[in-house]
């Protein structure tokens, strides 16, 4: 039961950080995996300040601010495309 609650905050914390970092709409499947891995990044970044996220709310939060760090570490890699006027 724990992994479905993991999977859907991971789910909500991966919708979030999008729209925070103004993405395009990922799609279902990259928002999960965003979620869960800014989950572990946001555990261990919210430790190093002391913080130990207890509760939905408090994982929720640790989940969405490793997801926010996360896309915006892959923003500094990946190419944007430039619009040219002419």
């Amino acid at each position: 039961m724990y992994f479905l609650w993991y999977l859907l905050i991971g789910l909500v914390a991966g919708w979030i950080a999008n729209l925070i970092m103004k993405g395009s709409g990922s799609g279902l499947l990259i928002n999960l995996i965003v979620g869960l891995v800014g989950g572990l990044l946001g555990g261990w970044l919210v430790s190093l300040f002391g913080w130990v996220p207890t509760g939905t709310i408090g994982t929720l939060i640790a989940s969405v601010i490793g997801a926010v760090v996360l896309l915006w570490i892959v923003s500094l890699f990946t190419r944007h495309k430039t619009v040219k006027n002419s």
